[in-house]
């Protein structure tokens, strides 16, 4: 007797999603991609499929859930780390199983911070621009050391912890908080000596209830006048009205951020020929000291690649009725 393949519907779905699932999927799991966002509206697609794979930005509230449930969907599968888009207590009523990819690579978002910082603070996007079009003139080019320099890391997991191990090679004083981790690689200071002493401010932490907006009028407000805040994490992190306001008054010098909160609504599409209505966002593209990327921090060969394995792995646990190594609970 033949086993029928494990059917399995991807949303949130790019071109590099398909390409390097194709080159990994085993003969007893078959795949449908939708390149549309999982939302109460797309939810339908799921229909006929044992499980779904979902990205970031995919919307996995209770009624969405709840939907799956009735279409059958015994699984979610996260290619990705972070979980706050998922209503966990939901899954759980309704038998669920939610498993996730919680370390693909550190180093690559680790390394896209660090070249988010030296970007930042020796103007190399300015500098190769000006020299496209001959001009060699260093004025309004002049930057700063990262040697020496006090960097507060806030949040020390596997990729706190790499950015560390980075940052020690460039003779940074690295501090760091993280009630739930200790570590000889740095000093482990109080949120509200972080703010004080750090230079640079880097967001390394989950997003949960106690995190949300931990950036705030408050929290600038005790932070150095020009330092610069870094955020590859999750979006929600910082209030980005408040860093607007803070950029306005000088009290922060410098914004690199790789994530951003209504990134759903931009993010991973091209909207290069469109309108953007996101004030807050247009009003950060107008500030010479910020820098915007597109959550592109996992984006290496070998993050997407383990994200690949690993994603496969947790699936078939699940086809095999074994222990799941990483479900979220």
């Amino acid at each position: 007797m033949t086993t029928a393949p494990f059917r399995l519907a991807f949303f949130s779905t790019q071109k590099y999603d398909i390409t390097a699932f194709d080159s990994q999927l085993p003969k007893h799991i078959t795949t449908e991609y939708f390149s549309q966002q999982l939302n109460e509206t797309s939810v339908k697609l799921a229909e006929g499929f044992d499980g779904i794979c979902c990205f970031v930005n995919d919307v996995l509230s209770e009624d969405v859930i709840e939907r799956l449930h009735q279409l059958g969907v015994k699984l979610i599968a996260l290619r990705c780390a972070g979980f706050n888009n998922v209503d966990l207590k939901a899954a759980k009523n309704h038998g669920i199983k939610v498993v996730r990819v919680p370390a693909y690579s550190p180093e690559a978002v680790a390394e896209h911070c660090l070249a988010l910082i030296l970007t930042l603070s020796r103007k190399t996007h300015k500098a190769y621009n000006r020299v496209k079009e001959n001009n060699f003139d260093l004025n309004g080019l002049l930057g700063f050391n990262l040697h020496n320099k006090t960097v507060g890391v806030i949040g020390l997991g596997k990729i706190g912890t790499a950015f560390v191990k980075i940052l020690n090679g460039f003779g940074a004083n690295v501090i760091y908080f993280d009630p739930f981790t200790e570590s000889d690689l740095a000093q482990s200071v109080s949120i509200e000596t972080l703010y004080q002493q750090s230079d640079i401010i880097a967001l390394h932490c989950p997003l949960t209830n106690d995190t949300l907006h931990i950036i705030n009028e408050q929290a600038l407000e005790q932070m150095k006048p020009g330092v610069m805040l870094v955020n590859t994490s999750r979006g929600a992190l910082i209030d980005t009205q408040a860093c607007i306001n803070a950029l306005k008054s000088r009290k922060l010098g410098y914004l690199a951020l790789d994530v951003y909160e209504q990134e759903s609504e931009l993010f991973f599409k091209d909207m290069s020929c469109e309108i953007i209505d996101d004030d807050i966002f247009q009003r950060l593209l107008t500030f010479p000291n910020v820098l915007i990327t597109g959550h592109q921090g996992f984006f290496t060969k070998e993050a997407v690649s383990e994200i690949v394995a690993t994603t496969l792995n947790n699936v078939d646990e699940f086809i095999a009725n074994s222990p799941l190594t990483n479900e979220v609970k």
